[in-house]
């Protein structure tokens, strides 16, 4: 099992989860953060630490999220490496709880 990061997660990118992480297995793109599968240690310290409450254990994953499973894995493999903690984007509590927001993923 490892824990996937989700859409809430989108236009937010709030790091708390990064601080926490003792394997440094998170990667950054320009509006979202994502868990490398294979680096996750399944500790479990960065999901109450995420504010958009958007880190769940893969076998806890809501049924409409399912597909960030395999979009964590792949973007890990192209992303850089975050291993500390930085400012959340400019309009995350706005975009914080809103629904349908896998439009606005940047990959690039």
């Amino acid at each position: 099992m490892t824990y996937v990061v989700t859409e809430n997660c989108i236009q937010c990118k709030y790091t708390d989860c990064v601080d926490v992480c003792p394997v440094d297995c998170f990667y950054e793109g320009p509006n979202f953060l994502v868990i490398h599968p294979d680096e996750c240690i399944d500790c479990g310290l960065c999901e109450p630490e995420c504010p958009a409450e958007a880190i769940f254990a893969e076998d806890d994953l809501p049924a409409e999220q399912q597909h960030f499973v395999a979009l964590n894995a792949e973007l890990a493999e192209r992303w850089p490496n975050i291993r500390e903690m930085k400012a959340s984007l400019p309009e995350a509590d706005h975009y914080n709880g809103q629904p349908d927001k896998l439009a606005l993923l940047q990959r690039d």
